[in-house]
């Protein structure tokens, strides 16, 4: 089944392009651009995309807009995956994006070949970060000194001792099969540490996983 992509862009350039570049992919079939918020969700409902592609020069109706479509009611196993384009990620719009359930985040300058590589990646469930945006939250997370100590925050007091292992592996951007060659574990036990991790902290996906292990300074004491 091909990948059904719906595009939602201010810009009509950018709308347009998108379109000519996914469309002509055998594998991703586009089924409908807007540049609508409201028509997005709308659009969400008809055709049941697996990616939305967003685009807005303002941060609030994306993060809004990422909330709504997290909040409607698809099956289990097809989410609605975001993918936000943006020319100018600031730390906290990283950060706001991440925790909404952003499944990736993609500078506008992005090359052809990444952007199709985003969407895949997005439609398989996995997060996707473009390079500026891996490299601002690395020296992010360095830099900032006043980062809570993981043991401030009564959530985390709540994991384990592996739990916190596999969270910390995860917030490096490891494969869950990268975890287990890591641990010594196997796979399907690091499923179950991550299923229960993620019933701990009331966390839905890879993206909130990861903010929440750099928020809480998890990966500061990993470091």
């Amino acid at each position: 089944m091909p990948i059904k992509v719906l595009i939602c862009d201010q810009l009509p350039l950018m709308r347009d392009g998108l379109r000519t570049l996914l469309g002509s992919l055998p594998d991703i079939d586009v089924v409908a651009t807007t540049d609508s918020a409201m028509q997005t969700v709308v659009l969400t409902r008809t055709h049941r995309p697996d990616v939305v592609l967003i685009g807005f020069a303002e941060l609030e109706p994306g993060l809004d807009l990422i909330r709504r479509l997290g909040a409607e009611e698809r099956p289990r196993d097809n989410p609605p995956h975001a993918v936000v384009f943006h020319s100018d990620y600031t730390d906290a719009m990283v950060a706001d994006l991440l925790c909404a359930g952003a499944k990736g985040l993609v500078n506008r300058d992005a090359t052809s070949d990444e952007v199709v590589a985003a969407t895949r990646t997005a439609a398989r469930g996995r997060t996707v970060l473009g390079p500026e945006i891996v490299d601002r939250l690395v020296d992010w997370f360095r830099e900032r000194g006043s980062a809570p100590r993981a043991e401030e925050r009564p959530e985390v007091g709540g994991l384990t001792r592996r739990e916190r292992e596999v969270l910390q592996l995860i917030g490096r951007g490891m494969s869950i099969d990268d975890v287990a060659g890591e641990l010594y574990i196997g796979i399907s036990t690091v499923r179950t540490h991550l299923h229960r991790i993620r019933h701990k902290l009331d966390l839905k996906d890879r993206a909130q996983l990861v903010a929440f292990a750099y928020q809480t300074g998890l990966m500061r004491e990993a470091a």
